[in-house]
């Protein structure tokens, strides 16, 4: 009989879910899969329903990475006003073997899984059997990290994207203060994320004054705006952009140092997230590593650690499935 696994990346935007067989090799296959726009669902219940209606795969077990806390088999979702339950959707799909997990608990997983064309490597540095630390920033800021317990790697999720921004110097400074004018609290994620990098640049167009160009003012208007940001930051046509682009990097690269020390990542560092890849000419160009090894006494170590980014724009799914997999052998 072939054996099927649900898997879910879940975010504030779309929800993508996808059936996979695993074969008798062990490899997974993906049978059919699906994108979902998150706000027009009432629940994941609901978008899960509408995905297997009709279908006649047998599911054995599912995982579900989710933009939030997971405690106890359930999260209240950062960015969607979900409460996602692991009983409730087990009612859905007709099994008890569901686990619910940080999505970038999902993407630390999925990262184990890809193919090395799939990682551009930003240093090299030394390969260890050892802890690796996983950062993102799309919607939001997510930490994670891969715990090696001497045989292999286990994900362990954090909301370490919500701890307070430690600004580096001046500049950085600076841009706290005008942050903490709109908000009491100044995490990282209010400048590494998409809308952190909008914030970024209001800095540097509304306080400092940076000349921001007419064709990105204009887009602004109708389109997502940190796109058109790192689009114009990475091509060099507005000076706002630009400026908050580069400052993006080197924040992006200071706290994805300071997991690496957190969590003593000497095996590696994976960088996710849409918006690093987008803006890949910018990341690999020098400031991120500079950024990431600055660490005084510590500079030697964090460059010995490999550091990657992930680009596969489905690692989270690939790890959730890898997670559902796992499941089918439990009790």
């Amino acid at each position: 009989m072939p054996r099927y696994v649900l898997a879910g990346d879940i975010g504030g935007t779309k929800t993508n879910l996808a059936v996979c067989i695993v074969e008798q090799s062990g490899r997974l296959s993906v049978v059919r899969e699906q994108s979902f726009p998150s706000r027009r669902y009432q629940g994941l219940e609901k978008v899960v329903e509408a995905f297997l209606d009709g279908k006649r795969e047998r599911i054995g077990a599912a995982a579900f990475g989710v933009a939030g806390p997971v405690i106890d088999g359930r999260v209240k979702t950062t960015n969607l006003p979900w409460v996602v339950r692991a009983t409730s959707l087990g009612r859905v799909i007709g099994t008890k073997r569901v686990r619910l997990m940080n999505d970038l608990e999902a993407t630390a997983y999925g990262g184990l899984f890809l193919p090395r064309k799939e990682i551009c490597w930003l240093s090299r540095g030394k390969r260890r059997a050892a802890n690796i630390a996983v950062i993102a920033a799309g919607t939001g800021l997510g930490q994670a990290f891969l715990f090696w317990d001497g045989a292999r790697h286990r994900a362990v999720a954090t909301e370490g994207g919500h701890a307070d921004f430690a600004p580096r110097n001046e500049k950085e400074l600076a841009l706290l203060v005008f942050l903490q004018k709109k908000s009491a609290h100044v995490s990282y994620e209010r400048l590494l994320s998409g809308p952190g990098l909008v914030n970024i640049f209001t800095f540097f167009a509304d306080e400092v004054g940076r000349p921001v160009s007419a064709a990105v003012r204009s887009r602004m208007r109708t389109e997502d705006p940190a796109a058109v940001i790192g689009e114009a930051g990475v091509d060099g046509t507005c000076p706002a952009s630009v400026e908050a682009v580069e400052t993006f990097v080197e924040i992006y690269g200071a706290q994805a140092g300071n997991l690496a020390l957190t969590v003593m990542a000497t095996g590696g560092v994976f960088v996710g997230g849409g918006i690093v890849v987008k803006m890949l000419p910018k990341m690999a160009s020098g400031s991120f590593l500079r950024a990431f090894k600055d660490k005084g006494r510590y500079r030697d170590l964090l460059s010995q650690v490999p550091v990657g980014v992930l680009l596969n724009p489905k690692t989270a799914l690939i790890g959730a499935a890898h997670s559902a997999v796992e499941l089918l052998a439990s009790p």
